[in-house]
């Protein structure tokens, strides 16, 4: 079994995906156990949550404004860094938890190698070449 999937994600009408070609770590140790369909998706959610967290670290580091930012800021009445004193705490347990049930309710589907995955308790076989696609699909107004 390979140490990482590559996922992308698309939402139903849009042309272009909403994440394209990003590499996911496996966990050590997934070649001698089967491997589910919800572990996959625990893995990916556990990924996803890491890098925001790493993003909302960088974005708390001291960056300096350009004469152009500041004349901008000045222009619009707010000289800022930006929202870097807010911080959005994410329980990767909570998230796990949100994308499993939102796959329960078929809010999204997930496509290992272009074949549809329905049940998450089944086993997956990934491949060195597997690619994991999330569609999401959009509800229609009044529908």
């Amino acid at each position: 079994m390979p140490n990482s999937v590559t996922v992308e994600a698309k939402v139903v009408g849009r042309r272009r995906p909403v994440i394209t070609g990003w590499s996911v770590p496996l966990p050590p140790g997934t070649s001698r156990a089967p491997f589910t369909l919800r572990d996959l998706i625990t893995c990916v959610v556990r990924a996803e949550v890491e890098a925001f967290q790493a993003r909302q670290a960088e974005q708390r580091l001291q960056q300096v404004l350009s004469k152009a930012a500041i004349a901008t800021g000045l222009a619009q009445g707010k000289v800022t860094l930006g929202d870097r004193d807010f911080e959005q705490t994410v329980n990767p347990e909570t998230a796990v938890d949100n994308a499993i049930m939102g796959f329960i309710d078929g809010l999204y589907y997930v496509f290992l190698d272009d074949i549809q995955q329905e049940d998450l308790d089944a086993t997956v076989h990934l491949t060195a070449q597997s690619r994991l696609t999330f569609v999401r699909l959009v509800a229609l107004v009044g529908g």
